[in-house]
């Protein structure tokens, strides 16, 4: 760790002696250097770090979230260490707009509260402390973490998942604790330079996703970490490592032994992404497709549904580059389409009234077995499959000659705005007119309730007769009181 010099107490996007470096266009890939080693896995955090100065890294204070800066600058005054680290310096190095700006420091969760007085305590497993600021705004700012993983011999079980570990550590010991190389880099504020324990800058450098340590021990210690991997691997367009493949593959099946939510959550984070087709193909690669949606099957490359799914993935994610925000229902609609036209046949000729209840309650069957291994609300279950049954009445009216053909009775449904929509993202999937995301950024939201009460009738001024109480005023009138 690099001494910490004097304590400023001026402006502190302007601290003394550090002019910000103007240089923002040197190319950060010329600190990486062919014939460096890359640091081991360490339980001592003894590694020796790279320290890359700021002539030779592109991250600029100006890409800094001011009230970052505040919190970083307020910690080193208080004589704490503190650097920002994780995704937001990743993103910086690879000249992304960060969505989060998270900081560590050597400061105990109770020192942080005395320091930041607009602040709170959260977690169970590891207590964090969120600064807010104005707007709703949160920094997250964590003490330096240990994991007890790499000190086998206190470890019975080898192939036990990890427990919770509340352990506190140095900057080695929480660069080594985290999953990924490219998540494990530290940018330190007094000297505006980049803290390499892992290698993740050369490994930003050759577009690697790569698990820290052995990859095999550390997914069994944490299956969710297989998930990240192929999360970073979509969104960057990076390879993954070959270790770091064949150890998904391998082990891709102790995600079950995880939490439910935990997966779900991760789950609806890749589907609610701008690369969510790219994190398909990545997930039919791995295998992790037979944990995630065992309807899928082995997920071999080549398979049909393999590619509906990241077409129909890929207009997703070109109506959410539009800021247009699909439901969650909706995304898992869109990921189960094309197994269940597969296995259903949606876009069929639509059954009559007898085979219609027979027809919708196979799909809810099929629905329930698809996704109750990710315990998903029954409400949205309910929702998909209302989608699906009513599918074959759009292909059925559909558009003749560029003319609306869809009945009235039809457009008045309450489900027929979103049941449209999957319509139109499979249309375009399968090669026909793309989706009219102007349209979409103007229609209300999907689920908002109309503005006479929810009924989606106007009201005529004219009232209904009533047809009185519904419990039966006479003395064992009726069942149970009822009106018969």
């Amino acid at each position: 760790m690099s001494p910490r010099p004097n304590h400023y107490t001026g402006n502190p996007l302007s601290p003394p002696n550090h002019p910000l470096c103007p240089n923002d266009s040197v190319t950060f890939m010329s600190a990486v250097h062919e014939n460096e080693s890359q640091p081991t896995d360490n339980a001592t955090g003894s590694a020796s770090p790279r320290i890359i100065p700021r002539s030779e890294h592109p991250i600029s204070r100006n890409d800094i979230d001011r009230d970052a800066l505040k919190v970083l600058y307020r910690l080193r005054d208080a004589g704490h260490a503190a650097y920002l680290v994780g995704g937001g310096v990743r993103d910086l190095l690879l000249g992304k707009k960060p969505k989060d700006f998270d900081i560590s420091t050597d400061a105990r969760p109770g020192q942080l509260r005395k320091i930041f007085k607009n602040s709170r305590l959260i977690g169970k497993r590891f207590r964090l402390v969120q600064v807010f600021f104005f707007g709703g705004k949160i920094i997250e700012v964590s003490t330096f973490r240990c994991h007890s993983e790499y000190d086998l011999e206190n470890i019975n079980n080898q192939e036990q998942v990890l427990p919770a570990n509340n352990t506190f550590g140095n900057t080695a010991e929480d660069a080594f604790r985290r999953d990924l190389t490219i998540n494990a880099l530290f940018y330190e504020i007094e000297n505006f330079t980049l803290i390499d324990y892992t290698g993740g800058v050369a490994d930003l450098e050759q577009k690697v996703i790569r698990i820290i340590g052995d990859p095999e021990r550390r997914i069994i210690r944490d299956p969710v970490r297989m998930m990240r991997a192929i999360r970073h691997a979509a969104r960057n367009d990076f390879t993954i490592e070959e270790k770091t493949l064949n150890a998904i593959q391998l082990l891709r099946h102790k995600l079950s032994l995880c939490p439910v939510s935990r997966i779900r959550d991760e789950f609806f984070k890749d589907l609610r992404s701008s690369a969510s087709r790219a994190w398909m193909n990545q997930a039919f690669q791995t295998g992790l497709i037979d944990v995630l949606l065992p309807v899928y099957g082995s997920g071999q490359p080549g398979n049909s549904l393999r590619e509906k799914c990241a077409a129909i993935m890929g207009v997703a994610d070109r109506l959410r580059g539009h800021e247009i925000v699909l439901a969650d229902h909706i995304l898992l609609a869109l990921v189960l389409l094309p197994w269940a036209d597969a296995e259903l046949h949606l876009t069929e000729t639509p059954p009559n009234e007898q085979r219609g209840h027979k027809f919708t309650g196979n799909i809810r069957a099929s629905v329930d077995n698809a996704l109750n291994h990710l315990s998903i609300k029954r409400s949205q279950k309910d929702t998909i499959t209302l989608l699906f049954a009513n599918l074959c009445h759009l292909e059925k009216f559909k558009d003749v000659n560029g003319k609306k053909a869809w009945p009235k009775w039809l457009t008045r449904k309450s489900y027929f705005k979103e049941c449209r929509l999957v319509y139109q993202i499979l249309q375009e999937a399968k090669g026909g007119a793309r989706v009219d995301e102007t349209r979409l950024q103007a229609m209300e939201p999907l689920q908002k309730k109309p503005a006479d009460g929810g009924h989606g009738r106007k009201r005529t001024g004219r009232r209904r007769k009533s047809r009185g109480p519904a419990f039966s005023p006479k003395k064992n009138g009726g069942i149970f009181g009822l009106k018969g």
